[in-house]
Formats: C-alpha cells, sequence, structure tokens
C-alpha cells in the first residue's frame, strides 16, 4: 500500500528546497560582496580598502560582512565633503562678523556706535556722509581730508530710556 507520504517524493522535495536554499544563500553571498565593493567606493579612495572590503565578505561570508561594516569609514566622501563645505561656512560667517574692540559684542559694519557699550567706532565724513574708520585722516571715496574733532575723540552722550517707554 502506497502512502500518503511516499519517501522518494520526499526525499526529491528536500533535495529542491535544499538546492534552493542553497542557491539563495550562494546569490546573497555574491550581493554582499557587491554591495561592499560598491559602499567602498563611496567611502574612499584607499585602492588597497577597495580590494580588500569584498575580499573579506567573498572570504567570511555575512560575518565578513559584519566586519566590513564595522572597520568601514563611517562616513562616504561626499558626506566628509559636505560636513567640510558646511564647517568652512560656518567659520566664514563667524569671521565675517565683526566685534566691538571694547567689549568684544557682536557689531554691524554700517554701525557708527556699538550698541552694547556706545564705544564710538567709526565716523562719518562731513562731505559725502559715507562711514569712515577713525584712524583715517582722508576719505577714500570723496577724498577730503578728516580732521578729527573733539566730538569725534570723546564717547557721545545716549540716554539711557526704560524697556518699556
Amino acid at each position: 500500500m502506497t502512502g500518503f507520504l511516499d519517501l522518494a517524493s520526499l526525499d526529491r522535495t528536500l533535495l529542491y528546497l535544499t538546492a534552493f536554499l542553497g542557491a539563495f544563500v550562494v546569490a546573497l553571498w555574491i550581493s554582499l560582496a557587491f554591495w561592499a565593493a560598491r559602499d567602498i567606493r563611496a567611502r574612499t579612495q584607499d585602492r588597497m580598502a577597495r580590494l580588500l572590503a569584498p575580499l573579506v565578505v567573498v572570504l567570511l561570508g555575512p560575518p565578513g560582512m559584519v566586519v566590513y561594516l564595522l572597520l568601514r569609514p563611517s562616513r562616504t566622501m561626499e558626506e566628509a565633503y559636505q560636513h567640510t563645505l558646511e564647517e568652512e561656512a560656518l567659520l566664514s560667517e563667524v569671521e565675517e562678523r565683526p566685534v566691538c574692540p571694547a567689549c568684544g559684542g557682536r557689531i554691524e559694519r554700517d554701525w557708527q556706535v556699538c550698541a552694547h557699550c556706545h564705544t564710538r567706532l567709526r565716523k562719518s565724513c562731513a562731505q559725502c556722509s559715507r562711514l569712515l574708520e577713525l584712524p583715517w585722516q582722508v576719505c577714500p571715496y570723496c577724498g577730503t581730508a578728516v580732521s578729527p574733532s573733539r566730538v569725534e575723540i570723546e564717547a557721545p552722550d545716549f540716554e539711557v530710556r526704560p524697556r518699556g517707554a
């Protein structure tokens, strides 16, 4: 009597499942090696690293992928470049912003007086009204000679008002 389970068909089914599983593991292994090769190209210019990364994955399989993930550079070259650009932009912004020589507070380029400590920062030309640096003796914009007056030497008086007024 042939039973519901035939040993030959069960053996054949297990053979097909094993072959399918083996093919899947081989395909996964190869795809991990290709992924590692592509990933390392985006992360470094080093030829040795570009050769060793997929080789480790091919030789060790999925555990090699874990080793690669632990040892690979944390940023891609594009991310490192973007990070460098951001740092340079921040540094140039900090360097561009002038500070008051007296109190160190941030000032604007067109301020004549520091809003924080009332230190005189610039003077205006009597002829063209453009802002001049305090030590300048001649206006570079109109050529008018600038002589320091008593008003320019002394700090101007400011009226202090309450915040609500």
